[in-house]
């Protein structure tokens, strides 16, 4: 009993320690999606050239953070005409280049952290592109668009064909700040957090339980601590793996990664783990329902050389310039409730959320939520 108590308690003060951040940054992403509208997208989704995969990131970023929605969604914008390319670079974008994922890493791992993430999606995304066009014959892309013609349900599609962009034609301000736009801010912000709810609180328990019952010991042999060019080459090559078998996708895998890397798990390892949520196995049996055993296979592979390949940039390029923090300086949360100014923020952040919380329940959340799981064609799409 003492044992599951420390972890627990290892899970609620990370959690204490990220509320702020996370609030903050699911603001930020909700006020930008409020103004983006998803029906702008697939017109510029329509080839793989450079200038279109910056576009598909850019917009990706300005999108959903549940790895669900992302994949969903990346199957719906193939099946109006995006390429696929473009559509798997909107996907990884729309989990890994976020702004609550950036604000949760600088806060409980140091803004290098931030940085290599920031750095590694285009790398990831770059490296995609090039495998893709190396090794993806028009025979598979053909059976994989006739699979996803099938509209096969997986997760999260409802949510991931909302329309909740303002539709008045005003200046950035006068959308935010309308009665609409506060509404289509509340309800991405609620749904949004809907979305990652289960996957975060999965990934705090299984933080907190490796936290209190895996010896460091352990992490520090598996990753070859104390044998630094072994360390740096094992990483990458491991990272994806360890978050494949932990099940936890989106936001939800970063205090699994602040465990990992107090443990030993080198600086391109921690980013290849985190890119990997696109590769749990639950995601992948959603690949195999949208495009087929075939393609799923081949992004499973293709997926996890990129993913690789980003590890080992970042790893040498930030080694290079001397900007990988210290292991040892790493701490995982444990303190608790005090008055500090992490509590202020939280008490700041928790309130707007509230107020956020009540503009979406007076203006017909909930009903959303009840459809945000379910088949697209099932949903409040079109609510305001």
């Amino acid at each position: 009993m003492h044992a599951v108590l420390h972890a627990l308690s290892i899970a609620g003060s990370m959690t204490w320690e990220i509320t702020w951040a996370l609030i903050l940054g699911f603001a930020l992403s909700a006020v930008v999606q409020a103004v983006v509208r998803k029906s702008t997208i697939v017109s510029l989704l329509g080839d793989d050239r450079p200038r279109t995969l910056a576009v598909a990131a850019g917009l990706g970023a300005a999108s959903s953070s549940c790895s669900y929605a992302a994949v969903a969604l990346a199957r719906s914008l193939f099946r109006k005409g995006a390429d696929f390319t473009a559509a798997m670079a909107f996907e990884i974008a729309s989990t890994n280049l976020v702004v609550e994922l950036g604000v949760i890493l600088a806060l409980l791992m140091g803004w290098q952290f931030t940085a290599a993430e920031f750095i590694g999606g285009p790398v990831m995304i770059t490296a995609l592109a090039v495998l893709f066009r190396l090794f993806l014959r028009d025979r598979l892309l053909h059976q994989a668009r006739e699979q996803a013609e099938r509209g096969l349900t997986g997760s999260m599609e409802g949510h991931a064909a909302m329309h909740m962009s303002v539709h008045r034609d005003d200046s950035f301000a006068r959308r935010l700040f309308s009665r609409e736009g506060v509404t289509s801010t509340a309800h991405v912000f609620v749904m949004e957090w809907a979305a990652i709810l289960r996957d975060l609180v999965i990934g705090l328990l299984i933080a907190g339980a490796i936290a209190a019952w895996v010896p460091d010991s352990f992490w520090r042999t598996f990753f070859f601590d104390g044998h630094p060019l072994a360390s740096k080459l094992w990483g990458p090559l491991v990272g994806p793996l360890v978050a494949i078998a932990s099940f936890v996708c989106s936001i939800g895998n970063v205090p699994l990664a602040v465990v990992l890397w107090k443990g030993g798990i080198s600086f391109g390892g921690v980013v290849a783990f985190i890119f990997a949520d696109l590769l749990i196995l639950p995601i992948l049996t959603i690949y195999r329902k949208y495009y087929g055993a075939r393609m799923t296979f081949f992004l499973l592979g293709t997926f996890y050389l990129a993913m690789v390949i980003a590890g080992y940039v970042v790893e040498f390029a930030f080694g290079g310039l001397g900007l990988i923090p210290d292991q040892a300086d790493a701490k995982i949360p444990m303190e608790g409730i005090s008055w500090n100014y992490t509590t202020w923020l939280n008490i700041a952040f928790l309130t707007l959320a509230a107020a956020l919380l009540v503009r979406f329940v007076r203006t017909g959340g909930l009903s959303m939520l009840r459809t945000m799981g379910g088949p697209p064609d099932t949903d409040d799409r079109h609510h305001h």
